[in-house]
Order: C-alpha cells, then sequence, then structure tokens
C-alpha cells in the first residue's frame, strides 16, 4: 500500500517522522445513467439558470453567495492568499483525555507508520499515550485543507484521525423530544434482560454489507441473462405498540431461541458465503 504522506508528528521539541496510510475505504457500487434504447451513456452540460444556454468551460468563474441572488467572484490569485502551505507536519498542541471527546467529533481514521530513525520517538509516544489514556490534538493539512486531528495509540500503532471543528457538531436541542414517559420496573427489568441475552463480544468480521452482497448477486445473473425471482417483501413491523413488556418478552423469547439454534447448528453463514458457495457450484 502508498502512503497518502510521508511528514513527521512534532511536539514540543520531539519530531517523529512518518508515514500516513489509509485506515479504511469505502465499498460504494457505482452506476451510470443511460439512454433506455442503446445504453449509450448520459452525459450532463453546464448551463446558465437565467437563458438555459450551455457555457464554455473558460466562462466559468466561481462565485460565493453572500446575500439571496448577490455573488462576490473569486480569482485564483484570490484563493492563491489564502492557501494553506503544507507542511507534511502533524503539529500536536495539546493532549486531553480520550474520554472527554465527544465520539462525533472523530470521522476518518490514518495510519501513522513509524521511519527509519523515528522508531524509539514512536514507540515512546505510542506507550506513553497508552498509559495515560491521552490524545494528542493537533492541526494537520492534507490536499491543502487544513484539519483538526487526534492521534491516537490503536493496537501495535499510531492512528490520525481526522476531526470536525466545533463549529460543524450540531445540536441536539431542535429535536422534537416529545413528552416525558413514565417507565416502570417491569419494564426496565425485562428490557435490560433483553440487552442481556443478546450481549456479545465485539466481532466486527461479522457484519456485512447484505445490500452490496445481494445488489451484486443480481448484477452478475442478469450479466448472464438468467432470470432473478422476486423476492418477497416483509410487512412493516407495528409502530403502535400497546403492551411494551409483552412485546419485551416475545423479542426475549426469540432471542433465547435464535442463540440455542446458533449453538447446536453453529454460527448462521453470511450471505456472501452463500454467494460464494453458489458461484462455485455453479463454476
Amino acid at each position: 500500500m502508498r502512503p497518502t504522506w510521508k511528514g513527521s508528528i512534532s511536539f514540543g521539541l520531539v519530531y517523529i517522522p512518518i508515514a500516513v496510510y489509509p485506515a479504511t475505504r469505502e465499498e460504494k457500487l457505482s452506476f451510470r445513467q443511460l439512454r433506455r434504447t442503446d445504453l449509450s451513456p448520459i452525459k450532463y452540460k453546464k448551463v446558465a439558470e437565467a437563458d438555459s444556454k450551455e457555457v464554455a468551460t473558460e466562462e466559468i468563474v466561481k462565485g460565493f453567495e453572500y446575500e439571496r441572488g448577490r455573488y462576490v467572484v473569486l480569482s485564483d490569485e484570490d484563493f492563491e492568499k489564502v492557501k494553506i502551505e503544507s507542511t507534511h507536519s502533524i503539529d500536536i498542541t495539546d493532549f486531553v483525555d480520550l474520554h472527554q471527546v465527544d465520539p462525533k467529533f472523530f470521522y476518518k481514521p490514518y495510519f501513522l507508520e513509524p521511519q527509519k530513525g523515528g522508531e524509539k520517538a514512536y514507540a515512546l509516544l505510542h506507550k506513553a499515550l497508552s498509559g495515560t489514556g491521552k490524545i494528542g490534538i493537533a492541526k494537520v493539512v492534507i490536499s491543502n485543507r487544513e484539519h483538526l486531528a487526534a492521534v491516537k495509540p490503536d493496537g501495535l500503532f499510531l492512528i490520525l484521525e481526522l476531526m470536525h471543528f466545533a463549529s460543524e457538531i450540531l445540536s441536539a436541542e431542535e429535536l422534537n423530544r416529545g413528552p416525558s414517559t413514565a417507565l416502570n420496573e417491569k419494564e426496565l427489568k425485562m428490557a435490560q434482560a433483553l440487552i442481556d441475552s443478546m450481549s456479545s463480544d465485539w466481532e466486527p468480521e461479522k457484519y456485512r454489507d447484505e445490500y452490496r452482497t445481494a445488489m451484486l448477486e443480481v448484477i452478475e445473473q442478469k450479466a448472464k441473462n438468467k432470470k432473478i425471482p422476486a423476492r418477497a417483501v416483509a410487512p412493516p413491523p407495528s409502530t403502535n405498540v400497546v403492551d411494551l413488556v409483552k412485546v419485551l418478552q416475545e423479542s426475549l423469547n426469540r432471542s433465547k431461541s435464535v442463540r440455542v439454534k446458533r449453538g447446536s447448528n453453529g454460527a448462521r453463514r453470511s450471505t456472501s458465503s452463500l454467494v460464494k458457495q453458489k458461484r462455485r457450484a455453479a463454476a
């Protein structure tokens, strides 16, 4: 895997050379819009709202709407004036307790790999953060944009996780909380029992994108001109819960039944494993 960029972590007078690698990837299916008659891909033209005429690339400028219908036009020189220099340095300014940071602030992780000459300082920072429960808060420039970020210990490595600025975090105060509802002790104990019966160790590998797998199977079948049988649509669950205790008890019984079946038959196979088995059988 090629690094996104190489640079350093710095805090105080400590300088640690590192390489930055993506820690996640998106697995999205991409679809094109086509003309029905000949499957020709559709292109989009840039047209002006005023007269619906197509606009040539050299006639397009960038503008910011500061009032409704009123714009300030910005030139390339204007953007150069505020362009942030990419120093390829992760400059830690503060260390804070991880539990103090709302999880909504974090959104994109990167692996940090120590480079030659920085192994000892890297290991020292990793161990120090692991022992204190703190993370480093830093500023970093990626693709000419300044980001708030955190340096965290993760297993044997450090990760850099991009963060939202405080102004980007929305408040939940605007949500409609609805009328306050009194809960009785029996309902609470039943809910806790259901949670306990469904509790297990965190195993991220068992959670798969079933929609993507099923869609790929449909695409494969259509590519082979095979007929795809229609799937029965399950009725939506009722939202009018009258007897909450009864619903909780039924859920608890179902959860126990599922666990018994899994224990006797082994782990349930995922949709993706079934698809692979079908493909091997058809080959």
